[in-house]
């Protein structure tokens, strides 16, 4: 990682989504992209390349055309983003490598240092045995005790395979960086698509979190059409969706033998 200048930046917040292992909903990643876009005065003024950290099988690189009509190789990176969002943030996104996750979150830990940065939140989604007729649930983790009280609803204590973000979150909270997780809890037999509402919920609690000034309002009409979709390719499969009833009436019926079938079948519709 090379930074030719460093942004001037007042106490920013860090935002962090490195998609990989999960990831459900593509919430974090989109999420990133969300914030992103409204972002003032975007500068990207450092990443960290990821060949050397990447089975490049898993995670290929991405080819495009220039406009001049030049073959472009993309090669997997995480990227810093500085801006402002009624507040300086530090946008931190890319793919989660495979090694040297040591490496990789200390790095992300110095740079959050050197910008002075004060409070961090990882975001991503999870899924969950919820419904996509009701507000998608944003579970919390705290590296802090006083921020955990701030942050509730938290996630319940979990013991287990874990993520570089994880790994990211407890390295910033061990700089003194109060740092908070946030998940979207995405219904799972809809878990492998893109979700409109993780997002808009996670972007929701960004701006309680973070006092950030973000216009939610660009996804309303994304999350109708997502919510309509996910309606209609039920209706064609009533044994479907009679479970995903059962999950909108209980919110933690256990339909392991149908989710399967179910997230299969709504893969294939059509997207938004």
């Amino acid at each position: 990682m090379n930074v030719e200048r460093w942004p001037e930046l007042r106490e920013p917040m860090m935002i962090v989504a490195l998609s990989g292992w999960v990831d459900a909903g593509m919430a974090g990643a989109g999420t990133v992209s969300a914030l992103r876009e409204q972002l003032v005065d975007p500068d990207e003024f450092t990443s960290i390349d990821l060949t050397d950290h990447m089975d490049l099988q898993q995670t290929r690189p991405n080819a495009h055309w220039s406009e001049a009509g030049d073959r472009i190789i993309e090669w997997p990176s995480i990227s810093f983003v500085s801006g402002r969002l009624g507040r300086d943030v530090v946008i931190v996104s890319g793919p989660e490598p495979s090694l040297r996750w040591p490496t990789l979150s200390a790095a992300i830990v110095e740079v959050a240092r050197t910008l002075r940065v004060r409070d961090a939140c990882t975001v991503a989604g999870m899924p969950s045995l919820v419904s996509h007729r009701k507000p998608v649930p944003v579970l919390a983790t705290a590296t802090h005790h006083s921020l955990a009280q701030e942050i509730a609803p938290l996630r319940l204590a979990y013991g287990g395979p874990t993520g570089l973000q994880t790994i990211v979150q407890r390295a910033l909270g061990d700089a003194d960086i109060r740092s908070a997780g946030l998940w979207a809890q995405v219904p799972q037999y809809v878990s492998g698509s893109p979700s409109p509402p993780a997002v808009r919920a996670l972007l929701r609690r960004l701006t309680e979190i973070g006092r950030l000034e973000l216009d939610l309002r660009p996804l309303d009409a994304r999350c109708d059409a997502y919510a309509a979709r996910v309606d209609a390719g039920l209706a064609t499969r009533p044994e479907v969706q009679e479970v995903v009833d059962r999950i909108d009436r209980e919110q933690g019926a256990s339909a392991d033998d149908l989710v399967s079938e179910i997230e299969l079948f709504l893969r294939q519709q059509p997207g938004d």
